[in-house]
């Protein structure tokens, strides 16, 4: 019985049409904080094809896309869940990144790396399951998320709203030949160095914010974090100053550099293992800036976390996750890509992917068990462009469709 039902949910899935969505949704911008337009275009892609579906307000004017196959009861349910915000467009980029290219195996655009292959994926096989009218027991959710490269914070708004599931899938683009079970931790937090300005003429008599600054970004660098090292994770813990700002006041007014700079302030990012917690995290830095406070009496510092909105930066932590292998969700997964992909999927903690953090953070910490699975993304050798293989979209769709079968039907 299985069997035939993986047989009509495969048979519905058209890859020609899996890609013209991926392509679609390409060409629709949607940074972190400006999600709304491709979260109502999946609203009407949902209702069009049967599924309901609303959308979820998560900040004022903000929203993002739940979906819901409703099973008839008494099977597991099942989340895939994708954010739908995708990371700045670097420099260098050869090809429009808003009008995607398909050279070869290789769809190229904006996006498309993370995560917009794996939401076209989890989507398209949500799809399948509707068009071959399975008979499923377990309802199947297909969250469509804001902010998860703010921490998370549309998986978090959908938990606490009284969203659920037995069971999760998160497609980001970690390959189809793995199978991604453990991840770090993250957290992220600015650093303010208080100077005081003064003209040029009477500099000696200002605190340059800004020649403060590297006082903390050495003692941050030299920082050694309480907690056990993890095996599988041996790279951890990691921390990255990966933005700076300097000026007068605390917007870092930059006009008139003949005046002391009074604030400069760093964006911080640690990656962390299950030993360590963000607030063991946060105590190891500001013990290592009280050392620097200390050596030098006019070096005043503040810590901002939460990092305010308006940063977009992350406003929730990732805590760091480890699923078991020997799960049946992930066992069920690793028979259909044996089956559809023709790989016997690696499972378990897998670098360098595993040193980023995502939405099964929350989902795990929710009580749901869940684990990452979705198509590659990778970057042209010679540019900043982005792209996903044609193929692993594609065969993620198939992956997750036979998956869904297995959990929900």
């Amino acid at each position: 019985m299985t069997a035939t039902l993986k047989d009509r949910i495969l048979e519905a899935i058209d890859p020609g049409e899996v890609i013209d969505l991926a392509k679609e949704l390409v060409r629709i911008p949607s940074y972190t904080t400006e999600e709304t337009p491709v979260a109502r275009y999946l609203d009407d892609v949902f209702r069009r094809e049967g599924l309901e579906s609303r959308l979820q307000e998560v900040d004022p004017g903000r929203f993002q896309t739940i979906a819901r196959l409703p099973g008839a009861g008494g099977g597991r349910s099942l989340m895939l869940n994708g954010h739908i915000d995708i990371d700045p467009i670097p420099g260098g980029w050869i090809r429009d990144p808003w009008t995607p290219t398909i050279e070869g195996d290789r769809l190229y655009g904006a996006g498309i790396y993370n995560m917009k292959g794996g939401v076209t994926a989890m989507v398209m096989a949500a799809v399948a399951a509707r068009r071959a009218r399975l008979p499923l027991r377990g309802d199947v959710l297909v969250a469509c998320v804001v902010g998860e490269l703010q921490g998370g914070v549309g998986t978090v708004h959908l938990l606490r709203s009284g969203v659920r599931a037995d069971l999760g899938i998160v497609p980001e683009p970690y390959g189809t030949g793995n199978i991604v079970t453990k991840h770090t931790g993250v957290v992220e937090f600015a650093v303010h160095v208080i100077g005081r300005s003064a003209h040029i003429s009477r500099m000696e008599h200002g605190v340059n914010a800004i020649s403060k600054m590297t006082r903390v970004v050495h003692a941050l660098e030299g920082l050694r974090f309480r907690g056990e090292p993890d095996p599988d994770l041996p790279g951890l813990p990691r921390l990255l100053v990966g933005s700076i700002m300097g000026g007068r006041g605390r917007e870092w007014e930059i006009r008139g550099p003949n005046l002391v700079p009074d604030v400069c302030t760093i964006f911080v990012d640690v990656r962390f293992p299950e030993s360590m917690t963000p607030q063991s995290v946060l105590e190891d830095v500001r013990r290592a800036l009280d050392g620097a406070a200390a050596a030098d009496p006019t070096l005043r510092y503040e810590i901002e976390f939460p990092m305010r909105p308006e940063r977009r930066a992350m406003r929730e932590v990732m805590p760091a996750m480890t699923m078991p292998p020997d799960h049946p969700l992930v066992q069920t997964l690793r028979a259909n890509v044996r089956r559809i992909v023709g790989v016997d999927p690696r499972i378990g903690a897998i670098l360098p992917r595993s040193y980023a953090g995502n939405d099964t953070a929350h989902l795990f910490n929710a009580g749901i068990p869940c684990c990452l699975y979705g198509p590659a993304g990778e970057h042209e050798e010679t540019s900043a462009d982005r792209w996903t293989p044609v193929s692993q979209i594609v065969d993620c769709t198939r992956v997750l469709a036979a998956t869904l079968v297995d959990l929900a039907a």
